[in-house]
Formats: C-alpha cells, sequence, structure tokens
C-alpha cells in the first residue's frame, strides 16, 4: 500500500527581512540574536520530526515572513531534511539574497527545489537572472515569481525574455486595490503565464471542499497545526504522538480564497495535476509557459473558467 503523502507548509517565528520592499510589511525588519537562537532551535526541531515521519511520503514548504537563505541555520536543516528519503520534496520561498552556495553540495538536488522571487526594486533584472542561470546550471530545481505592479510590466516580460526557457516565470497579481487590472492587462501578463488569471481572482471558497486540512497543512514554530495560513484555528500539534486523527477534509470557513498556496488545494479547481510533483514550488508539470500550442491552449481554458475581469 502506498504510504500517504503530506504537504506541509512551516512558517517558524523569523520575520527579518534583508530587503524593503514598499508593499511588505516585514521589510527591512531586524530579529535580535536571542529571537534567532529560538528560531533556529525551532526549526531544528521540526526538521529532526519531519525525517522521523517515515510512515509518510513528505513535501515541506518554507515560507518565512523574513528571508531564511541569508541565515547558515535555514542552509543547512534545508539540505538536511532533503536526504530523508521519505522526503520528495524540500522548498523554501527566498529573494536569492544569499552568498553561500556550498550548501548545495550538501542537498539532495532530486529533493531541493527554490521558489524564489525577483524583487525589482530591490535588485537588478541582470543580477537576479544571474543567479537562475547559476542554479540552472548546477541543477537546483527553481520557478521564478514577481509581483505584478504595473509600472513593472515592462521588467516582467524583459526578465521573461531573459530567463531560460527551462524557467516558469509565474505572477503574482496585485489586490489591493479593486479593479487594478483590466482585460487588456490580463491577457498582457497571461501571455507570460498562462495561469495568471488563477491568481488574479479571489476564488469563492465558503463551504468548499479542500484538501488543506487533510492531506496539506501549515506548522508554526510551536509545532501547531492549522488547515492553512488563513484559517487560524488550530487542530493540532505535531509533537503530539496521535494529532494525524485531527487530519480530515472540512469545508472551507473563508469567503474567498486568493492567494496560490490556498486555492491550489480546493478541490474545484483541479489544480494538483496541472502541478504534480512541481506543487510545493510552484512548477506546472507541463512546459505552457515554453510550448507556444499549449500556452495558448492552456490560457483559452483558464479564460473559459473566468470569462471576466476577475476582479471586482
Amino acid at each position: 500500500m502506498p504510504r500517504t503523502r503530506w504537504s506541509i507548509l512551516y512558517r517558524g517565528p523569523l520575520s527579518s527581512c534583508n530587503y524593503a520592499c514598499d508593499y511588505c510589511p516585514f521589510a527591512k525588519t531586524k530579529n535580535t540574536r536571542a529571537e534567532l537562537e529560538d528560531d533556529r532551535i525551532r526549526l531544528e526541531r521540526f526538521v529532526s520530526w519531519a525525517s522521523s515521519r517515515q510512515d509518510r511520503e513528505i513535501g515541506v514548504l518554507f515560507t518565512p515572513w523574513g528571508e531564511g537563505l541569508i541565515r547558515r541555520y535555514y542552509r543547512e536543516e534545508l539540505a538536511r531534511l532533503s536526504r530523508s528519503p521519505h522526503v520528495y520534496r524540500v522548498a523554501i520561498q527566498t529573494n536569492l539574497s544569499f552568498k553561500d552556495t556550498s550548501w548545495f553540495d550538501d542537498a539532495d538536488l532530486d529533493a531541493l527545489a527554490l521558489w524564489t522571487t525577483w524583487h525589482p526594486t530591490q535588485s537588478s533584472l541582470e543580477d537576479f537572472a544571474r543567479k537562475c542561470d547559476a542554479l540552472s546550471a548546477r541543477g537546483v530545481r527553481h520557478s521564478v515569481g514577481v509581483v505584478g505592479l504595473r509600472d513593472a510590466f515592462d521588467d516582467i516580460e524583459a526578465l521573461r525574455a531573459r530567463l531560460s526557457d527551462d524557467v516558469y516565470l509565474w505572477i503574482n497579481a496585485y489586490k489591493r486595490e479593486p479593479g487594478y487590472y483590466n482585460e487588456e492587462d490580463l491577457e498582457r501578463l497571461g501571455q507570460i503565464d498562462p495561469l495568471f488569471r488563477y491568481n488574479a481572482l479571489r476564488h469563492p471558497s465558503m463551504g468548499a471542499t479542500c484538501r488543506a486540512g487533510a492531506s496539506s497543512f501549515t506548522v508554526d514554530g510551536d509545532g501547531d497545526v492549522r488547515r492553512c495560513h488563513f484559517i487560524k484555528d488550530v487542530i493540532g500539534n505535531i509533537y503530539d504522538e496521535h494529532f494525524d486523527a485531527a487530519l480530515r477534509e472540512r469545508a472551507c470557513v473563508n469567503d474567498t480564497c486568493g492567494c496560490h498556496i490556498g486555492y491550489i488545494h480546493m478541490d474545484q479547481l483541479a489544480l494538483y495535476p496541472v502541478f504534480g510533483d512541481g506543487l510545493l514550488e510552484r512548477i506546472p508539470a507541463s512546459p505552457v509557459w515554453r510550448e507556444p500550442a499549449l500556452k495558448r491552449a492552456q490560457l483559452d481554458a483558464v479564460k473559459a473558467r473566468f470569462p471576466r475581469s476577475p476582479l471586482p
């Protein structure tokens, strides 16, 4: 009998970031040495637990509020977790500002992946693209993303042209302003990321079935388990020997779901086959961004599902 597969999102107390993006509340914050030590201890405990759960296939996406990979203990723990034979994926959200790449030598690159994000106000396109080239040359699986701000449209197109064809470039919709995108914007960005319309929509979710809380769940630095980052109710704790009993499908209690790491688990959207084993690092199973025919077909399918501008 195949082992149950868990997709886990881990977010410890780390909140410091070395970037200063205007839209981010965690920009240029700084943890104290004691806070970083506390974060390290909690991270090591979680990795030890995940490494020990050999009765499950486990994938982990680290979603720190700050930048984790500029910390040596994050690099070391990701490499350690990637070497566990039952761990099929270890991924982390990162701005690629870390300098040390020697930790890749200690990681299982079949399991490791990076969810990278370019911040045009913090890093030049060429510097970021060179780092992506280095990842590709080293065999490090990665996706690239950027926030779809209107004044960044030209930069986003330039980044797509600069990146290797093998790299998926996703775009996160800016949702703080209702009606931010018109149909022309959606079409333009959809030519770069055929899945952009999924992200540009706040999907109606109240009462909908979702794998969050069943085969996917979040864990914080205390080990507390929640269905996802957007529902605050604690349903268990991983350090409780019998916490598995709390995992089951539940109807969503939120009106809408507008974040990729949330709506991707909604049954009605059927996105699991779209991403396959690239679910955690946000890489589609089929290169819809690379093959014109596939890209056109995917974009037409998304437009058929969401025929009008998805934002109110």
